[in-house]
């Protein structure tokens, strides 16, 4: 079973790719986690399993939407199921049909391959995360570093006191991978 949680983004988009099956644990050693970066000393590899990657220049909108979601199908395939990370509807009307134009053209993508996809509400994913359907991005971190034994922050952006991209992406698409790995293994059993 290969697959992939998506925080999909106009910034810093991230994903998680976990490639085992439904009899393997699901944990952060068993993942591979890429992400898109427009701070060049955030774009390399941290460990053996965080793959940072700077952005281009970009002559327009449509020329982003189009780089951001290659990149991202570059990293999902061979996937077997993708979940990617539905709308937040608090984003202002601007960002959100930005948001909805360069997500749409993932999705199409996505469904030109044939690979099944899911979508998560942000406030199922936080939930599953911390049992708080609005945890805030510094809740969602704590979980993560108390599940894990990672410290992100530390490595990734050890000069910031709040929790930032690229690490909260990092962060949420580990808990969209593994909300859609327990719903599989669920469907399996």
């Amino acid at each position: 079973m290969n697959i992939a949680g998506i925080d999909y983004s106009l910034r810093s988009p991230a994903i998680c790719i976990f490639a085992g099956d439904h009899h393997d644990t699901f944990c952060f050693n068993n993942c591979v986690f890429h992400y898109l970066t427009d701070v060049k000393r955030y774009a390399k590899t941290y460990g053996n399993n965080i793959i940072g990657q700077g952005f281009e220049v970009f002559e327009g909108e449509s020329a982003r939407y189009d780089c951001i979601s290659d990149w991202a199908m570059s990293k999902l395939y061979p996937v077997d199921e993708i979940a990617l990370e539905g709308y937040s509807f608090g984003s202002s009307s601007k960002r959100l049909f930005q948001l909805a134009e360069n997500t749409g053209l993932l999705k199409y993508k996505i469904y030109q391959l044939g690979i099944p996809l899911t979508i998560i509400t942000p406030s199922k994913v936080k939930k599953f995360a911390t049992s708080k359907g609005n945890a805030n991005k510094k809740k969602m971190y704590k979980s993560f570093a108390k599940e894990t034994k990672t410290d992100l922050m530390k490595s990734i952006t050890p000069k910031k006191k709040d929790v930032s991209n690229p690490v909260s992406d990092i962060v949420d698409s580990y808990y969209i991978c593994k909300l859609l790995y327990k719903e599989l293994t669920t469907r399996e059993s």
